[in-house]
């Protein structure tokens, strides 16, 4: 009991204690208070806790110890003893505790921040992030729930004109990134992160519908919602160089060249 009443009565004890006090307020304190008074825990942001709150604790504190020459003084005697005391055995043990202690928190504390967390995702994720309901390409608003290839007939059968257009198109525009067998090993595949799709993989278009397709190729990366990020894309946003008829022309080669069947709208 006397070396805690030694500590709370000298001021740097003082000092210190409100140093601690204040922090496990601000850390612990106000969170449980909001939780209290709003039903949710609104914890102090720790940019603001070592950039405001705890420098200005600092700084009241600092003019509190030395609001006269005595208190300052009296702060500043245990610093004083510490660092010119020779003889006194608890001193001399301080000292020492202090020169093992001070490197081992800093290397802790420098461990902490450079150390690997593995935490999740801020937001979800999703290989084929769902589309807009709808898209306006050309001044035309697509309904892209029940768009259907207008160069389909009812039995699914491509127009071979529009097909062979497809193909033109694609030669023109996608080849470089998707390459001559859209197995996504174009001459720039090797330089893009994410790499081109793989139009023969059957995880791919195999598993989506015609108007998802259309979406993708119009927007590109650029339009992918958060959800989708995580994946990204590095293919450019069609629109403005293609115009609707070309792509849906690009898409009906594109599952004619791979041997794939586009998802009904039904599924």
């Amino acid at each position: 009991m006397s070396v805690v009443r030694k500590v709370v009565g000298a001021k740097l004890g003082q000092f210190g204690l409100v140093l601690i006090g204040a922090y496990l307020f601000f850390r612990l304190g106000v969170p449980w208070l909001s939780s209290l008074l709003t039903g949710q825990s609104a914890p102090v942001p720790a940019h603001l806790l070592w950039t405001i709150y705890m420098p200005i604790v600092l700084l009241v504190m600092l003019l509190f110890v030395s609001a006269s020459e005595e208190s300052w003084r009296e702060f500043q005697r245990p610093l004083r003893e510490l660092i010119m005391e020779q003889d006194r055995p608890a001193v001399i043990w301080t000292r020492r505790a202090i020169s093992f202690g001070f490197p081992l928190l800093a290397g802790l504390f420098a461990y902490l921040q450079v150390r690997p967390e593995v935490s999740a995702p801020p937001e979800l994720r999703s290989v084929h992030p769902a589309p807009p309901s709808r898209l306006t390409l050309d001044g035309e608003s697509i309904d892209l729930r029940t768009a259907v290839n207008p160069f389909r007939d009812p039995a699914g059968t491509p127009d071979p004109a529009a097909l062979a257009e497809g193909k033109a198109i694609y030669g023109q525009y996608c080849v470089f990134c998707h390459g001559d067998n859209l197995a996504g090993n174009g001459l720039f595949a090797g330089r893009l992160r994410p790499r081109p799709a793989d139009f023969t993989d059957p995880g791919t278009i195999a598993q989506l519908q015609e108007s998802y397709l259309f979406w993708r190729i119009a927007t590109g990366g650029p339009g992918l919602p958060p959800e989708g990020k995580g994946w990204n894309s590095a293919m450019p946003a069609w629109e403005g160089t293609l115009r609707a008829d070309q792509i849906w022309k690009v898409i009906l080669y594109l599952y004619e060249a791979t041997g794939q069947q586009p998802r009904a709208l039904s599924e």
